[in-house]
């Protein structure tokens, strides 16, 4: 079976580059640099230059031809060859001069000569040759669209040379060709049909690009053998890529026969260093075109290559101007917003505009928004997840998803063409937009289908068509196919978005960067001020008490008791100015991270507070072991200290308990990689107004002195501690029931 399988594969396997044959109108002279030394030779040198091929092989090209000429080559080998050739040689034979073009080339460290017997003497000057063309490259370069400029063309071509058909042919993005422009005197017309990738397989589509023109005189001649076979100094087969006699693929001799063509030629139209179609020539019986005509020809190749982009640029001018007009928009409107997401909603409109799209979807971290017809959120995180392996250059299109994605079946009907944008990959943002099948009769020449031979030894082979009547297909899951313009629009909106992402980082980067130093001003304005503070309280403190213990007599009850009022409120003043020092201290002190065994300091918590507190009578639960984690003991230490403290203190029922655990992270608060530690009581709780405000420093939700007093900075203090360690703090209660306070580490705390 799988021999079978391979044997389906030779078009695509076929090694055309090296046949070891030529085709029989000239000969082909393999010579070593730099001594012209006569390497290999095609075995119908005598036919051609009247020498057997073993007379030369070994020899030097002087003896086969003369000084001057040897001269000539050797001047040209220091030049661009394609800027040299023809070269116009000639070589005595019984007392009589033939004359030939001869064409050469390099090839690593040999030489290769053609030789193709001129059927004239006549040599072709500048003047003629410019005569021949300047008015095709007038009437080509002043065509008003693409499809005039190749009919033109064609028209000017088959006039030069006098096949009965010629034709351009254009590939589309997947391979298949199209015949859009034809001049013809056969009875069956050729334009508009189109024809499979297989029928110019990716190899030949190669040596396209590296050769203008390819000519084929009789495709029922006898190829030529190379004696030897081999290369001498590689002993591999002679690469014959850039040879103008290569022998053809019998596979294409086989297909030109099918199609009753005797002679082709094909001039190659090249776009950004790719095949971008062919002038196709054929005809019915022999027809060799002389070398000086396919210059021309090959010339008429290379203008129309360079007039593409001029052509292609002006077609659709108004829809390209309404694209531009869009971009525009969205400079605007992005520049405005202040988040990715926000300005590109706002643009729906012009976004499905800018690609002709019916729906598209816009991605940003784990939100989706859809905008017109599109499949299903949950298919199209599936096709993103599709997508990102095959995006290139941050770019993905496609005109019949189904072809590479089958899971996409079920959503054909709207989004067979999808167009895909990779804004940032790290932030999980792109754009897709979409458009549904168009169900199409596409006519072809003849069945696309090669037909499958099963040849004697029972293996099969893939062999060319052999019909090229019109045949009709029906085509389903295809969108229409994405401009270039639409897709350069797409890449230059990417360049823009990330502009304005870039800018908005900035800001935010400058934002908070200003935050942070106002964050640690104020750090150190609470530092030096409540420093500060202390001192001349202080002092107030104890000169109050010196006037109770130096005045006692002097003063009356009402006096002595002013006095107390003014020593307990500097009390009341120190400790609020303690706890803020505290406060500031924790926001400078550097973290000291280390392995901490909860199962060890949770514990050692309680005990300290069971002994501070020990008329309270509380049960303490722990339901189940705790995790090692990396943090600073000292400040984690505290945190556990402040919240049970708080679950002790506001708690007013008879038998009291505090639960503290910790659970896998699952919601929306927390990564579902973090442990949620939690404090749980059966106390007072919260009412849900105040759930935010409780962790504002100094704030209080009872009288001063209500549940043992305190300064409203406990709460405060925790989150701080949480959120340098990375995570957050938050609470959920419910009143008369209880509070539950729960706190996350940063992911990396977690062992």
């Amino acid at each position: 079976m799988t021999d079978e399988i391979i044997d389906l594969t030779n078009c695509e396997r076929e090694p055309i580059h090296i046949p070891n044959l030529i085709q029989p109108h000239g000969v082909l002279l393999v010579l070593q640099d730099p001594t012209l030394e006569i390497l290999q030779v095609s075995s119908n040198t005598q036919e051609v230059v009247g020498r057997q091929p073993e007379e030369l092989l070994g020899k030097s090209l002087s003896d086969l031809l003369d000084a001057k000429q040897i001269k000539l080559i050797q001047q040209c080998l220091a030049e661009d060859f394609e800027s040299v050739n023809p070269l116009n040689l000639s070589i005595k034979y019984l007392n009589k001069s033939i004359y030939f073009d001869g064409i050469i080339h390099r090839l690593n460290n040999i030489i290769i000569l053609e030789l193709e017997p001129k059927k004239s003497k006549g040599k072709t000057n500048f003047f003629d040759f410019s005569q021949q063309v300047r008015g095709t490259i007038t009437r080509i370069q002043k065509a008003p669209s693409l499809l005039e400029m190749c009919q033109i063309v064609v028209t000017e071509v088959r006039r030069i040379t006098g096949f009965e058909r010629v034709m351009v042919y254009r590939f589309d993005q997947e391979g298949a060709g199209k015949v859009i422009a034809e001049d013809t005197n056969q009875e069956t017309p050729y334009l508009d049909l189109h024809y499979p990738p297989s029928d110019i397989p990716k190899r030949a589509r190669h040596l396209y690009t590296l050769n203008w023109l390819r000519l084929i005189p009789d495709a029922s001649y006898h190829p030529v053998t190379l004696i030897p076979a081999n290369n001498p100094l590689t002993n591999q087969p002679l690469d014959l890529s850039l040879s103008v006699l290569r022998s053809v693929s019998p596979l294409h001799l086989e297909y030109l026969k099918n199609m009753d063509v005797t002679a082709s030629m094909s001039i190659s139209l090249i776009q950004d260093q790719k095949l971008w179609g062919l002038i196709a020539c054929h005809h019915s019986s022999p027809k060799y075109v002389p070398y000086n005509i396919r210059t021309i020809c090959e010339f008429i190749g290379q203008v129309m290559s360079v007039e593409l982009a001029n052509k292609e640029a002006s077609e659709d001018i108004d829809y390209k101007r309404q694209l531009k007009s869009l971009q525009t928009q969205f400079v605007e409107g992005l520049s405005k917003a202040e988040y990715f997401l926000d300005g590109m909603v706002q643009l729906q409109s012009q976004l499905l505009n800018l690609t002709s799209a019916t729906g598209a979807v816009i991605c940003s971290g784990n939100q989706c928004i859809r905008l017109g017809k599109t499949p299903s959120e949950e298919e199209v995180h599936a096709l993103l997840d599709w997508i990102k392996p095959h995006l290139s250059h941050n770019l993905f299109e496609t005109r019949s998803l189904t072809k590479d994605n089958p899971t996409a079946e079920s959503y054909k009907a709207i989004a067979s063409g999808v167009l895909a944008l990779e804004i940032s990959r790290v932030h999980h943002n792109y754009i897709l937009w979409f458009r549904p099948e168009v169900i199409q009769t596409v006519n072809w020449g003849g069945n696309p289908n090669k037909p499958v031979e099963v040849l004697s030894d029972g293996s099969l082979r893939m062999s060319p068509r052999k019909s090229f009547e019109l045949w009709q297909e029906t085509v389903q899951g295809s969108a229409l196919p994405w401009k270039p313009c639409e897709v350069e629009a797409v890449i230059e909106l990417r360049s823009l978005v990330v502009g304005v992402v870039l800018r908005q980082a900035d800001k935010l980067a400058s934002m908070n960067f200003e935050l942070q130093r106002s964050n640690e001003e104020l750090d150190s304005f609470a530092y030096v001020a409540s420093h500060d503070l202390k001192e001349p309280l202080r002092g107030i403190h104890n000169y109050a008490n010196f006037l109770m213990e130096d005045y006692a007599d002097v003063l009356d009850n009402e006096g002595i008791a002013k006095l107390q009022t003014l020593v307990r409120l500097t009390q009341r003043m120190e400790d609020l100015i303690n706890s803020l020092l505290h406060f500031s201290r924790l926001g400078r002190a550097e973290l000291i991270r280390q392995p901490v065994n909860l199962n060890e300091l949770v514990p050692q918590v309680i005990t300290t507070l069971t002994i501070a507190r020990p008329q309270s009578k509380v049960e303490f639960r722990i339901p189940q072991p705790f995790k090692s984690i990396q943090c600073d003991r000292t400040q984690i230490n505290e945190l556990f200290t402040n919240l049970v403290s708080n679950a002790i203190k506001y708690n007013d029922k008879p038998e009291k308990w505090v639960e503290i655990g910790f659970i896998e992270g699952n919601g929306e608060k927390v990564a579902s990689t973090s442990l949620i530690f939690y404090v749980r009581d059966n106390g007072i709780g919260i009412a849900e107004q105040y759930l935010d405000k409780i962790f504002q420093i100094f704030r209080r939700l009872h009288g001063r002195d209500d549940f043992g007093g305190g300064t409203g900075v406990g709460l405060t203090i925790a989150r701080k501690i949480v959120e340098r360690h990375g995570g957050r703090i938050w609470v959920e209660s419910t009143p008369t029931q209880g509070s539950t306070f729960y706190f996350t580490l940063s992911a990396e705390a977690n062992t």
